[in-house]
Order: C-alpha cells, then structure tokens, then sequence
C-alpha cells in the first residue's frame, strides 16, 4: 500500500506543478501557485471569452490580503493559455506574490473592430474582464495595484492600454511587440496578419487606424498627458521581424522623455524567446506595483 501511494504522488507531479514533500517524510508541503480558469461570458464580444488566474501561493492561507494583478496578453493566433502551456509562467510565478491573468483576445488585436460592430475587445478588457477579476479575487483595485503585459500583438495591446487608459496601470510591458499594427497599409501586411488587421482597422482610410496608432498617440501626447503614463518596458530579438519598429518607439520615448526600459536582445520571434522574457517581465512587475495588502 505504502509502494502505491508513493507511485501515485510521482505520477501526479508530472502533471501538476508541486513544489512539496511526500506525506512519508513528515515535513511540511511547501505552498504552490495554483492555476484556474474563469468561463467568462462576454456581453461587448458575445460570445465567451475565458481567462487564466494563476493565484500566489499564499493566496488560500491569507484571506484578509488583497494582491496586485498582471494581466499577460497572448500573440495572434494564440489563445488564453498558451502562456501557461507554451511558456514556464506557472513555474517563474512561484516567486512572486501576484495574480496573473491571461485573458482571450483571439485575433481582436485588443481593439473595437472597424467593421465587426460586436468585435469590442478594448472594451471588453476595459469595461468587463477587469471588474469581473475583482469580483473573483481579492485585488488591490487602484492603479498602483495593476499592470498589464503582452507578446507580439499582446505587446502592442499591453501598450496602447497604457497609452489610453493611464489611470489604470502602473507599469506596461511588450515583448516582441507588433507595435505598428494600427499604422500597417493594407500593401504593407504580411500575409497571415493581413486579414486580421483589415477586420480590426479596416481599410488604410478607416478613422480607426489613426484612433488605434500608438506611435501617433504618443508624438500627440500634452506633457500632461506624459506625466500621467505608466512606466513602459520593451524589449524585442535582434533577429526578429519586428525589430525596427521597436526601435522607433524606443526612440519615440526617450524623444517625449516618457519614464521607459527598452532592451535589445539576442532572439527571434518565437517561444524561447518570450519564456525568457516572461521571468523578466515578472520581476519588473513585482519592482513597480503595489506590495499585496492585509485588511
């Protein structure tokens, strides 16, 4: 009996990240971050839209603390968990006392689509997916207590929320970011994003593009509207398609004296890449948002 539980708790820790002593040794099991998933039904998109929350390991043991969140946005053509299945997030979240919430954007581009009218995906992040969180769990629900990151499309996501809704991030990040969506000719576009970004920005004339241009957002920006931004992290691969036009807005930042960190690194465009990142990310987070609270 003894030799068959042992071989179950192996066999369970393959599939489950436990970071704990077997029961045999007497010691105390070390706390786990612990990983579910919302079915959350979007009344803005119509249809549902699940997210990821990776709570922290104390999150069950401390029920008077409120925690700060990051929300992680995937790339186009991913989903809500491919952070947790194509990345270690679950593994490097250990560390850190955070929610982490990887929500689904499809290929919405986390943008009101020009030419789907039920295709809102800024307002659902902004008007639905944040509230329904702080209905879940218990979060620091002030600026200081959130801050939103992204891979490639989710990078520029990450970026434009920052841009435009200040008030509600401390820190924005974007790996790899396709930062120049919105300003993309329809000449321009590589094939495979090609029918996305004509969806969500619509022809190269669609008042969308220049509402949703974040380069153009920012060269705008009042030094009031400056002084309100979060701090902004980028980084993007040497090798990567994308690398010029992170260069660009890095340029752009420090031109507007925008508070930023850009990093330019060994890489590509591909998982590897963004699974080194997400650890950084992570630790940028933890540097600027709000330390969890107890009531």
């Amino acid at each position: 009996m003894q030799k068959i539980r042992t071989l179950l708790f192996l066999s369970l820790c393959l599939f489950f990240p436990i970071a704990a002593l077997s029961q045999t040794t007497g010691k105390a099991r070390v706390p786990t971050a612990k990983t579910e998933t919302v079915q959350f039904e979007s009344k803005l998109v119509g249809k549902k839209l699940p997210y990821l929350v990776i709570l922290p390991p104390d999150y069950e043991t401390q029920p008077k603390t409120s925690y700060p969140v990051l929300y992680l946005l995937h790339g186009l053509t991913g989903h809500y968990d491919n952070w947790t299945t194509g990345t270690q997030l679950t593994e490097y979240a250990m560390k850190y006392r955070l929610i982490i919430v990887t929500p689904e954007g499809n290929d919405g581009w986390y943008t009101d689509s020009a030419t789907a009218p039920t295709e809102k995906y800024e307002s659902y992040f902004i008007q639905e997916l944040l509230p329904d969180v702080a209905r879940h769990y218990r979060t620091i629900e002030t600026r200081e207590g959130r801050a939103v990151a992204g891979l490639s499309m989710g990078g520029y996501g990450s970026i434009k929320f920052g841009i435009k809704y200040p008030d509600k991030f401390i820190f924005v990040g974007s790996m790899s970011g396709a930062l120049p969506a919105a300003r993309w000719k329809e000449a321009q576009m590589i094939n495979f994003v090609r029918p996305s970004l004509l969806a969500v920005f619509g022809k190269d004339d669609n008042p969308t593009r220049p509402a949703n241009d974040i380069y153009k957002l920012l060269k705008e920006a009042t030094p009031e509207q400056i002084a309100k931004l979060p701090f902004i992290y980028i980084d993007c691969g040497t090798e990567d398609f994308l690398i010029k036009a992170n260069q660009e807005m890095a340029l752009l930042l420090a031109e507007k004296k925008i508070p930023h960190e850009y990093r330019q690194l060994p890489g590509t465009h591909n998982r590897p890449y963004w699974n080194k990142q997400a650890k950084e990310v992570l630790q940028l987070t933890e540097r600027f948002v709000s330390a969890p609270k107890t009531n």
